[in-house]
Order: C-alpha cells, then structure tokens, then sequence
C-alpha cells in the first residue's frame, strides 16, 4: 500500500508540473487570428468511432486531381479550430488543393484534451483512437477521391506523438509523417509512463524503439519517411524525445546513426538522412531557443503559414511549409483544380486532370498529364485507349476499383 501511495502521489506531481507547464506556455505570444476562409466541416458517420473522436475537416472550394490527404493533430489543451488557424494547413489546401483532417479529442475522453497515445486502448492497430483516426481517413479519401499514395499525418505534442502512433500501426496507409514536440512510439502505457517519457530522458537503443513499431502491425516496410520538429528549450516535452523519434526510425529505414548533410536554415539546425537512392526518408530540425510549440515563419513571405499565438511562435522559420515541401505536397502538379463537389465521385478528379468533358473529348493527348497528376503508372497501349478505360485504370491502379 506504501508503494501504491507513492506511485499516486508521484503521479498527481508529474501531472499538476504538465499542467502548470502548459498554462505557462498558453499564456506565451498572443496575436490576432485571421478566420478561416471557410468553416471546418463536421463528419458524424464515419465509422464505429471506438474512440470517441470528433471529426472536422477542411476541403477547399478547388481541390487538386487525386488529392493529397493529411491529418493534423493538435496539442493538448487546443481545439481542431485552433490548430488550423495556428498551423495554416487549410491555406495550404486551399493553395495545393489537398484535404485536411482535423480529428479533435473530447473531454470526456481525457480532461487536457490531449490524444491518448499512451493508452493500449487507443495506441494500437485496429483499437481506440487510433482506429477512429484510420476511419476517419478512409472516409475522407472515398468521399473525395484521395490519392492513396499521398497521405500524411502530423501534430504537435501528444497530437505528435500520435503521429507515431498512427505510423507505427497503419504504415502502409501514410507515405510520411511530422511530429512536432513528440514523443516516440511506444514508450508509455500508462499516464505516469507518459510523464515520466516527457519529462526525464531514457536510454533507448535505436534496435528497441525499432522493433516496438516493426511488433505494432505486421507491415515490413518500405516506411514512410518522417519529419521531426523540437524546440530546444522545450519544458514540457525534453528535447532528447526527438532523439528518440529518430533512433527509431533510422533503425526502421536501415540508416546509420549520423546524418547525411547537417546545415543551419534561419539560425536552426538540420539533419538529413538519405536513403541508398538519395530519397530524403528523415529530417530533424533543432529549434534554438524555443520552447513547446509549433514553428512559424511569419516574415518568410508568400509560403509563410499559419498565425502567432499560444504553442505557435513566430522563430523564422515555417514548420508548415517545410513538412509539406518534405512529403513533396507544395511540388507542381499537371491539371488544374476542380470543385470539391465535383471530386465527390472518385472518377471526377482524373477525368478533371485529363481534360476529359461529358462527351470525352481530347482524351489521348491528355492521358500523361492526367497519370501524372494522380501520381499513377501510365497503362499500356495509352495511343489507343478511351476515356472510360483511362479512368477504369486509374481507379485500379489507385485501388479504389478491382
């Protein structure tokens, strides 16, 4: 009983430290939010939902042909609104024409309105929060023809560290990832596992973080490639957990422990890893200075996103645009935007990019772009395919048709 009071005691501490610490920090730079250009929308049927999660999501007025899908996860103590006028990733959509899930927690789940990362309930393949999370991508990628080989998941703090979780159990869904003031997968199952990982450092070998992901699904690669942010400064969070991220996952990819290229962008550090082919597959960038919080670049001109505030601080240099420049979002694409209502059926986007009209017109000269768009393989024969066969592959092709 001793031993059950002191573990008690410990843990009322660590978390009356967390929550002090995350007051401290919304208490930090305040500014105006600019409104979003249109509301976040609201799914209720869009699974069994185990874990009770809300779903918003942000699709803009155009979207691109086989859009990009990502999931952004907010921080503890935050809301799915706040989280995007923060990070800017809704004028990136409107922008790149991609779509944005917001999963929000609720309360009722847990009372800092973080994610449960660290829960077994939740962290696990085809369980909790996690599975919501899983569903609530499906249902986003059918409803608008998402390419299934462009999404993405990122988040700040126990949002980031949910990332990790979402990689490490549906690897095969994501082709990259971003975890901003998180933690790696795996290295708590209990409240007091998640203060004690946040708040003191933990020797860890890269083997050991691996193979806590490589024992969450039965996925054996190849593995999405990952950004990872941290302030070096950060109180909430230790800056050695960034470490660990990329201990874990330079063991997943095969890399070495040192870096390909090292170099300073706007007075923060970088590191490269590169895989055999020259692939980018890790970055990490060393905040100097900051605290818990989510970069921003608000002077950095046109690709500058998102709004100063509480956990998101203006230190020259914008996390946003440089996650999606990492997955490859912000690249150019053949074919022009087209209405979201008209993405709604999974054909419209691709026959969009192709130049296709009701009556199929045009459609031999365009077939390139329009593969090149989805970011699909050209089918055989393409001199002298249809229209309707052209769509029949792509959709095969993009798994969304046997």
């Amino acid at each position: 009983m001793v031993g059950l009071g002191k573990s008690i005691a410990e843990l009322r501490h660590r978390r009356q430290r967390f929550e002090r610490l995350l007051a401290a920090a919304r208490r930090g730079t305040t500014g105006e939010r600019a409104p979003l250009a249109a509301p976040l929308q609201e799914a209720v049927a869009f699974g069994s939902n185990p874990g009770n999660l809300r779903m918003r999501l942000y699709v803009p007025g155009r979207l691109a042909a086989s859009p990009a899908l990502i999931v952004a996860l907010h921080g503890c103590g935050q809301t799915a609104e706040e989280y995007a006028q923060g990070t800017g990733w809704p004028t990136f959509a409107d922008r790149h024409g991609s779509i944005v899930v917001f999963p929000e927690q609720r309360r009722q789940n847990n009372a800092s309105h973080c994610f449960s990362w660290f829960r077994a309930g939740d962290n696990a393949r085809d369980r909790g929060e996690a599975l919501s999370i899983r569903q609530m991508v499906e249902h986003a990628a059918v409803r608008f023809g998402a390419n299934p080989r462009r999404m993405f998941a990122t988040g700040l703090s126990a949002g980031g560290a949910m990332v990790s979780v979402l990689l490490a159990t549906y690897p095969e869904v994501f082709a990259g990832g971003a975890v901003v003031a998180g933690l790696p997968y795996g290295c708590a199952a209990s409240a007091e596992d998640a203060y004690a990982a946040m708040f003191t450092e933990r020797p860890r070998s890269a083997r050991a973080l691996g193979d806590r992901v490589r024992a969450a699904s039965k996925h054996r690669g190849p593995w999405p490639k990952i950004s990872v942010w941290h302030g070096t400064a950060d109180p909430i969070v230790k800056p050695s957990n960034a470490e660990d991220v990329v201990r874990q996952w330079t063991d997943l990819h095969g890399l070495p422990a040192h870096p390909s290229r090292e170099e300073r962008i706007a007075g923060h550090s970088r590191r490269l890893w590169l895989a055999a082919d020259g692939e980018p597959r890790i970055e990490v960038f060393s905040i100097t200075g900051m605290g818990h919080a989510v970069p921003l670049g608000l002077s950095t001109g046109v690709d500058a996103y998102g709004a100063a505030g509480p956990l998101f601080l203006d230190v020259g240099i914008c996390s946003t645009q440089r996650i999606a420049h990492f997955w490859g979002l912000d690249l150019p694409r053949a074919g022009a935007l087209q209405t979201a209502a008209d993405a709604t059926g999974a054909a419209a986007p691709i026959a969009a990019a192709a130049g296709v009209d009701a009556r199929g017109r045009d459609a031999t000269a365009a077939i390139a772009a329009a593969f090149a768009a989805a970011g699909l393989p050209l089918p055989q024969g393409t001199g002298s395919v249809t229209p309707a066969s052209i769509i029949a592959a792509a959709l095969k092709a993009a798994g969304l048709r046997r």
